[in-house]
């Protein structure tokens, strides 16, 4: 999903490992997340538990990731939904042996046979989130129930939405009543002219500072993940979140293991350990990102799995989409979000 958010990090454990270490690559899992995006503690458990090393890196965006992986060899992927589907496309993903992963049975029935991988051959699930509007209520005195808050002018200099194309792109479609995933020139131009238009009224394009400068009272309103959301209203009371009533967008993270990992079975290892229920359920407590792990679930606080914003009724999620990378929607998307952003 998303996720999709900061700036670009390397958390090496092993010296020199992309230029050879010395030791046995075969000891050794690289694995490339999305930020903020794993409890602490998980990996060094991981390695204890199983012998292996890990080199954890972290991307801003599954575009970035993308780019990367075609000069950087990793063992395991976690890519948002849309992506994974062009990465089986591309033939970039390989298909993973399941026995190897006996914690897939924890997975609930919801995320599996998804659209990018129906028959369940490339990708097991790690977590889950919706986009949304998180906003200061002591600040904002408007019902934020849908996407016009972001347009009102009211909040001018207080406004900030995500630096990712499709999540952005993929929201105002939503508030113009189009598909989030819509290659209709008219529909997309007219999606251009909304943002161009509101340009003037925010403070910037960014990914998971949004939480931080909101927090801070720099801006009163934000799209944000759901998971970035819950972190926030954690540390300030004041602060909501809210998916708008006409849907949004709604996102799968998911691991997979690239055609060019250099150890198959290390990664496996490490997939499978995340879906461990008591791992998985950490992982998402300290992430507030959703779990897709049932028994996970169950060892949740009430508090965590009966709130709405993070886990919203099937009637929310009915009126909301996923992200889809067919044809060349990418491209086009891109093209469009690069002249936005360039008219600043």
């Amino acid at each position: 999903m998303k996720k999709i958010i900061a700036l670009v990090l390397a958390v090496t454990l092993c010296s020199a490992v992309f230029s050879g270490c010395g030791g046995d690559p075969k000891k050794v899992v690289k694995v490339y997340n999305a930020a903020e995006y794993i409890a602490e503690g998980v990996i060094e458990e991981f390695e204890k538990e199983t012998g292996y090393k890990v080199v954890y890196s972290e991307f801003a965006s599954n575009e970035d990731m993308y780019t990367k992986i075609k000069t950087t060899s990793y063992d395991v992927l976690v890519p948002s939904d849309y992506m994974i589907d062009k990465l089986v496309k591309e033939d970039l993903i390989q298909p993973l042996n399941y026995d190897n992963i006996p914690n897939y049975q924890y997975i609930d029935e919801t995320f599996k046979s998804p659209y990018y991988d129906e028959n369940d051959q490339y990708s097991v699930p790690y977590m889950w989130s919706t986009v949304g509007i998180l906003y200061d209520g002591d600040k904002v005195t408007d019902e934020v129930d849908d996407m016009s808050i972001m347009w009102n002018e009211k909040y001018s200099g207080k406004i900030f939405m995500l630096d990712s194309v499709r999540d952005t792109m993929g929201m105002t479609l939503k508030k113009l009543g189009f598909s989030v995933n819509t290659e209709n020139d008219s529909e997309l131009a007219q999606a251009k002219e909304e943002l161009l238009k509101q340009r003037p009224l925010i403070l910037g394009y960014v990914t998971d500072e949004v939480k931080d400068k909101i927090i801070s009272g720099e801006g009163y309103l934000g799209l944000v993940y759901s998971g970035e959301a819950g972190k926030a209203m954690e540390e300030k009371d004041s602060l909501k979140y809210a998916i708008p009533n006409n849907g949004t967008i709604y996102c799968v993270d998911a691991m997979v293991v690239p055609k060019s990992a250099e150890n198959k079975d290390g990664a496996e290892a490490f997939i499978n350990f995340m879906q461990r229920p008591d791992i998985a359920a950490r992982n998402a407590q300290e992430t507030c990102y959703g779990i897709t792990n049932t028994q996970g679930r169950d060892q949740l606080p009430d508090e965590v799995k009966n709130n709405k914003g993070l886990y919203p009724d099937n009637d929310v999620l009915e009126r909301s989409e996923m992200l889809q990378s067919e044809g060349n929607i990418n491209q086009k998307y891109l093209e469009i979000w690069n002249e936005i952003t360039a008219s600043h």
